[in-house]
């Protein structure tokens, strides 16, 4: 019998091969990973009176079956946790105090990219942060005349900016945006084209396109007028922007994020160059 019949022959002797008849490569074992019950009846959070005074999340069930899936109206305390969107706090004391320090500079318009690159107000897009909130603590210290941009706002600060003769807008940034502009230099640098600003989800959408809260979406002429029907009720004169047009003129585009660039361009540092798109599909999809 040759070697092509008798190798035909094993195959028919031999059993199909499967996981039952591998063998194991030498020095490779494998361990048995035990169930929930290694925890034990405390369940992880440990026996001594200290380690039980660290709870865990939100919202966590020590059951083996969650309370949102026995009824099926109840949802997680914490449901949607992770996808709410949070705008850290600035108050007007603190701006007050890097405008005095020279870590902002008054006189030219204040951004998210002006705010997050001083070094004293960070801004972490990966936290889910979309934005800035600037609060009216500190109010009636605030001196400087600014016109700034930040993502929330309620009455007492508008009214604390407009006092002093200053601007605020409040505008919505996407994440991809607030990326860009929380590290400017490093988008920059990176080769990538300019991206055009989103507009602001259904959620939000009636905040940014209300005059009273200066929203970057809304009328011109209602916000003029809702800044003279602010300074009646504070007592205080409607401000002007004649007088320096240098600062006040200056605005975006509602799908632009840095101010004199365009969406769609591409800036090289070291070579110091703008290139533009040419293409007219290009031109559209940026520009819309």
């Amino acid at each position: 019998m040759g070697s092509r019949e008798k190798a035909f022959q094993f195959l028919r002797e031999v059993p199909r091969l499967s996981t039952v008849n591998l063998a194991k490569l030498p020095g490779i074992s494998r361990t048995k990973k035990r169930g929930y019950g290694q925890n034990g009846k405390e369940r992880g959070w440990g026996t001594s009176a200290r380690q039980k005074m660290h709870y865990g999340p939100l919202g966590y069930e020590g059951g083996g079956t969650p309370i949102q899936t026995k009824p099926a109206i109840e949802r997680s305390y914490n449901y949607g946790r992770h996808a709410v969107k949070q705008f850290p706090p600035i108050t007007l004391e603190n701006l007050q105090l890097a405008i005095d320090t020279n870590r902002i500079d008054a006189s030219k318009p204040i951004d998210l990219a002006t705010l997050s690159c001083s070094g004293v107000f960070p801004i972490k897009p990966d936290k889910n942060q979309f934005g800035f909130n600037l609060i009216s603590n500190g109010m009636d210290n605030f001196k400087a005349k600014v016109n700034i941009e930040v993502q929330w706002a309620d009455e007492q600060t508008i009214a604390a900016v407009e006092r002093n003769g200053g601007k605020i807008t409040v505008a919505y940034y996407d994440l991809h945006s607030v990326s860009a502009l929380s590290a400017p230099l490093k988008f920059l640098r990176s080769g990538v084209p300019i991206p055009r600003r989103l507009t602001p989800p259904g959620n939000l959408l009636h905040m940014y396109i209300d005059p009273a809260k200066r929203g970057y979406l809304a009328d011109p002429a209602l916000v003029a007028q809702e800044r003279k029907v602010l300074a009646q009720k504070y007592g205080y004169e409607a401000p002007k922007y004649d007088d320096n047009p240098e600062l006040f003129e200056k605005n975006k585009d509602p799908r632009q994020i840095f101010y004199g660039l365009e969406p769609g361009w591409l800036i090289s540092i070291e070579d110091q160059t703008i290139f533009k798109p040419k293409e007219e599909q290009l031109k559209q999809m940026y520009s819309t």
